[in-house]
C-alpha cells in the first residue's frame, strides 16, 4: 500500500511539472472526472463576500444525491471542497469575483461538472461578481455505466491482481490514441472485475498482470527511488508472463473490441484472457561523452505505441548500473520500447519515533542541476529473446540562456517567472517534463542540460500579462521550439511578455432564440499549426450561466470560430473533425490587444 500511495503522488507531482507551462496548473485525477485547475506556483489567493450554492440530484428520479463530494475550482482561489447535505444541497463562501467550475462526484455515478449534459463534454463556467450570490448552480448526477467480467489465463484459469482499465480513443499530441479514462479494477480471486461509474460512450478494455515485482519497480522508477540490488540481474527472474492484453484477448490495440454503453448500462461477461509470451533479459552498457562506462545511472524502458500516453513499466523494466556502467532489465515482455539512462533523485525512507520520513537526495538531471549530468535513449524492439551488448550513448547536454522582454507596459515589480523546456519530440505525459529556471532580477535566465528538440513557455506570469512570443536570432520559435544539440550552447534566446492581450467574447442562437448550452471551437486558419506540439491555436469554450461565452489571450492570427450542439472533450484537436468543421465557421482576425465580440449560429455535428 505504501508503494502505490508513493507512486500515485510521483504521478500527482508529473501532472503538475507538466502543466508548468501556463500560470495554472492542471491536474488530471487518477480516478477520472474533470481535470482539476490549480493556481500557478506564487500566485497570491484571494477571499471575497460572493457564494455559489447548489444542488445535486439523479437523472432517473431528481432525488438528491447525498454526501456526494463537490469541488470548486478558480484562479485565484485553491479548490474547495464540500459534501452535500440529506437535501443534495452544497454552499461555497467567501468567494472573490471571478470565473469558477463546479464538479461533482460519488461512487456509483458518473462524474460532472456544472452545465455538463452530455458525456465528456466540458463543464460550463461561473462568472461571479463581487458579493453576487449564484444559487442556481444546480447538477444532474446520471448512473454511471458498468464493464464488468473475468481475465483469464491460457488454461482458462482464473487471474488474480490483474489491473483491468476502461480505454477510449482520443486525438492527443499529434495522433489519435488509447488513452485510460482514469477508471480501472482489480480482479479477485475468481479473476472477476468490475468498472464502475463511467459516462455512457464507446470503451476498449486492457488487462496488465501487476505482480509484487512490478509495484516495487513503479515505486522505484516513478519516484526514482532505485537501488542497487537491481542491476545483478536477480537469477530467479521469470522467464515467462503475460503481454497488456486487450478485449477479447489481443495484444495488438489496433484489433482491440469497442464496447458501446448507454447510461447506466452494465457489459456483463465481458470476459478474456491474458497471451502468454516469453519474457526477455535486455542487459547492455551505458557509457559517457568520453567513452567511459557511467555507474549510477537509471536506466528504464517506457512502452512506445497503441499505449504511449500512458506510462506503464513492466516488470524488471528500471535498473541502475554497476561501477562498470552495465545493466540488466529482467522480465521484459516483447513490444516497442524506448531505453532511456539518466540521472535523477534518490527518495529514502527512515524511522524518527512514530513518524516515518522520507527524504529526496537531488542529483543532476535533465534542464537542471550543474549541468554535468549525461543522458541517453535509444529505441528498443523486444521479441521474446534475450539481448545483450545493448549500447547506450549518454550525452551531457548544453545550456540555453535567454533574457524576458515585456512589450506594451512597465516591467513587473515583483518577478517569480519560470522558463520552462519541455520535450517537444517524446510521446506521453513524461513528454512535458524539461528543465526550467527562475529569471532572475536582471531579466535573464539559464537552462543546463538541455538535448533535443524544446518547447520554451512561461509560468507564473504577472496578471495582465501574456507570452506573446519566443524568438531566436529574429525567428519565432514558440511554436515548433529549438533543436538543442550536446555540445552546442544556445544563447540570445528572447521570450516576450505584452499586455496586448486578445479577447474573444460572444453568443450563440439557435435558431430566432439565445442558446444557453453548446460549446465553441477556435482554431488557426493556418492547419500547420494544428498537430504542432503544446499547440496554442486551437482552444474550446463553453457558455457562462448567462449563455456567453469568453476567450482570453489568443496569439494574434486568423482563426476559424464554430459553435457547436456538442463535442467530446479534445475531439477539436483532431485535423480531420477540423477540415469538416472550416465550412460551417466564421472566420475572424484578432489583433495584439483586439477585444472583439461575435454572434454566432448553432451547428449540429
Amino acid at each position: 500500500m505504501r508503494m502505490m500511495k508513493l507512486a500515485a503522488v510521483c504521478f500527482l507531482a508529473l501532472s503538475l511539472q507538466a502543466a508548468s507551462a501556463g500560470a495554472q496548473m492542471t491536474v488530471i485525477p487518477d480516478t477520472g472526472g474533470e481535470p482539476i485547475q490549480l493556481p500557478g506556483p506564487g500566485r497570491q489567493m484571494k477571499t471575497g463576500t460572493g457564494r455559489i450554492k447548489g444542488r445535486l440530484v439523479t437523472a432517473e428520479t431528481g432525488a438528491p444525491v447525498r454526501r456526494a463530494q463537490v469541488r470548486l475550482s478558480g484562479q485565484d482561489i485553491l479548490p474547495k471542497t464540500v459534501a452535500t447535505d440529506n437535501d443534495g444541497a452544497f454552499e461555497f463562501g467567501e468567494l472573490p469575483a471571478g470565473r469558477y467550475t463546479v464538479n461533482a462526484t460519488k461512487s456509483g455515478y458518473v462524474s460532472v461538472g456544472y452545465g455538463q449534459t452530455r458525456p465528456f463534454e466540458s463543464p460550463k463556467q461561473l462568472d461571479l461578481t463581487e458579493g453576487q450570490v449564484i444559487d442556481k448552480a444546480d447538477i444532474t448526477m446520471p448512473r454511471g455505466s458498468v464493464i464488468s467480467g473475468r481475465i483469464i489465463d491460457e488454461f482458462g484459469e482464473p487471474v488474480a491482481d490483474a489491473s483491468v482499465s476502461a480505454m477510449r480513443s482520443t486525438w492527443s499530441n499529434g495522433r489519435r490514441r488509447l488513452q485510460s479514462t482514469g477508471r480501472t479494477a482489480t480482479t479477485n480471486d475468481l479473476g472477476q472485475y468490475r468498472i464502475y461509474g463511467l459516462p455512457p460512450g464507446e470503451y476498449y478494455v486492457s488487462a496488465t498482470l501487476r505482480g509484487a515485482q512490478e509495484m516495487m519497480v513503479m515505486e522505484m522508477a516513478v519516484a526514482a527511488a532505485v537501488r542497487t540490488t537491481m542491476t545483478d540481474g536477480g537469477g530467479d527472474a521469470p522467464r515467462s508472463g503475460y503481454a497488456p492484453t486487450y478485449y477479447p484477448g489481443t495484444p495488438n490495440g489496433g484489433e482491440a473490441q469497442k464496447l458501446s454503453l448507454s447510461v447506466g448500462q452494465e457489459a456483463q461477461n465481458t470476459d478474456f484472457g491474458l497471451i502468454p509470451v516469453r519474457l526477455s533479459k535486455v542487459s547492455g552498457t551505458v557509457m559517457s561523452s568520453d567513452g567511459r562506462p557511467l555507474e549510477g545511472v537509471m536506466v528504464t524502458a517506457t512502452s512506445r505505441g497503441n499505449m504511449a500516453n500512458t506510462i506503464i513499466f513492466p516488470s524488471g523494466a528500471a535498473a541502475r548500473t554497476d561501477r562498470n556502467g552495465n545493466f540488466t532489465l529482467n522480465s521484459v515482455a516483447p513490444g516497442d520500447y524506448t531505453l532511456n539512462a539518466r540521472t535523477t533523485g534518490i527518495v529514502s525512507s527512515s524511522s524518527d519515533g512514530d513518524r516515518m520520513v522520507f527524504t529526496m537526495t537531488r542529483v543532476s538531471g535533465p534542464g537542471g542541476g550543474d549541468g554535468s549530468s549525461e543522458f541517453g535513449s535509444i529505441p528498443l524492439s523486444v521479441a521474446g529473446e534475450d539481448m545483450s551488448n545493448v549500447i547506450i550513448a549518454t550525452s551531457k547536454g548544453t545550456t540555453v540562456s535567454g533574457r524576458v522582454v515585456y512589450e506594451g507596459g512597465s516591467k513587473p515589480t515583483t518577478n517569480t517567472l519560470r522558463i520552462s523546456a519541455a520535450e517537444a519530440d517524446a510521446e506521453g505525459p513524461a513528454g512535458l517534463l524539461g528543465g526550467s529556471s527562475s529569471v532572475t532580477s536582471e531579466g535573464t535566465f539559464e537552462l543546463k542540460g538541455l538535448v533535443g528538440q524544446r518547447i520554451f513557455r512561461v509560468s507564473n506570469i504577472p496578471s495582465g500579462w501574456v507570452l506573446k512570443a519566443v524568438r531566436l536570432n529574429g525567428t519565432d520559435v514558440t511554436d515548433n521550439g529549438i533543436d538543442v544539440r550536446p555540445t552546442e550552447p544556445v544563447t540570445g534566446v528572447e521570450v516576450v511578455l505584452t499586455t496586448k492581450t486578445t479577447e474573444l467574447t460572444g453568443a450563440v442562437k439557435a435558431g430566432n432564440d439565445p442558446a444557453k448550452d453548446y460549446t465553441v471551437v477556435i482554431f488557426s486558419d493556418d492547419p500547420q499549426k494544428w498537430t504542432v506540439p503544446m499547440t496554442r491555436h486551437i482552444v474550446s469554450a463553453r457558455p457562462n450561466q448567462e449563455g456567453r461565452f469568453q476567450v482570453k489571450h489568443l496569439p494574434a492570427g486568423s482563426y476559424y470560430v464554430v459553435a457547436l450542439e456538442y463535442i467530446a472533450q479534445g475531439d477539436w484537436f483532431d485535423p480531420d473533425m477540423l477540415e469538416r468543421l472550416k465550412s460551417r465557421a466564421t472566420r475572424i482576425t484578432l489583433d495584439e490587444g483586439e477585444v472583439e465580440n461575435i454572434n454566432l449560429s448553432l451547428e449540429s455535428m
